[in-house]
């Protein structure tokens, strides 16, 4: 081991970029395995699970915990960008839509379940074209969301 001088510096305190690195992984984990039970709950046949010529209730609930999955992935994610800076406004409201955009996604996808679809609650759910157009509408809403949290900030020199 080679004697180093002694005015040269030895970092001992943890940079600051090194606590987001981490929390961006984990966040984009989540959101690749949301990814993946999304994928298997809006086209089952891709895996070889579609088992119903329908979209029934289990399919629905497993794309919407896929989706679940991705927005807290992706919250996780862009929330760490923010590391060490105060957010803006337009982050705030930008992870508010998020979770407003799933509650949406949630109630369309799930409406017959709640009683307000085509087909209540005696007979066997369907996903119809309303509730597709609705979740698809609350997935605009999370998309706009996102692209709000994106920090768009300069560093100053």
């Amino acid at each position: 081991m080679a004697n180093l001088p002694a005015s040269t510096p030895v970092q001992t305190s943890p940079n600051i970029d090194d606590a987001v690195a981490p929390r961006t992984r984990v966040g984009l984990g989540f959101a690749w395995v949301g990814l993946l039970i999304f994928a298997i709950g809006a086209k089952p046949d891709l895996f070889g699970l579609d088992r119903s010529p329908v979209v029934g209730f289990i399919q629905i609930v497993v794309f919407l915990l896929g989706l679940l999955m991705m927005c807290l992935g992706g919250y996780l994610a862009l929330h760490a960008l923010w590391w060490n800076l105060e957010r803006t406004i337009t982050s705030d409201i930008g992870s508010r839509l998020v979770s407003t955009g799933f509650v949406f996604c949630t109630f369309a996808g799930l409406a017959d379940i709640f009683g307000m679809g085509s087909h209540p609650f005696p007979q066997v759910p369907y996903f119809g074209a309303w509730q597709a157009t609705g979740v698809l509408i609350g997935q605009g809403i999370i998309a706009l969301g996102f692209l709000m949290m994106i920090p768009f900030h300069r560093k100053h020199k």
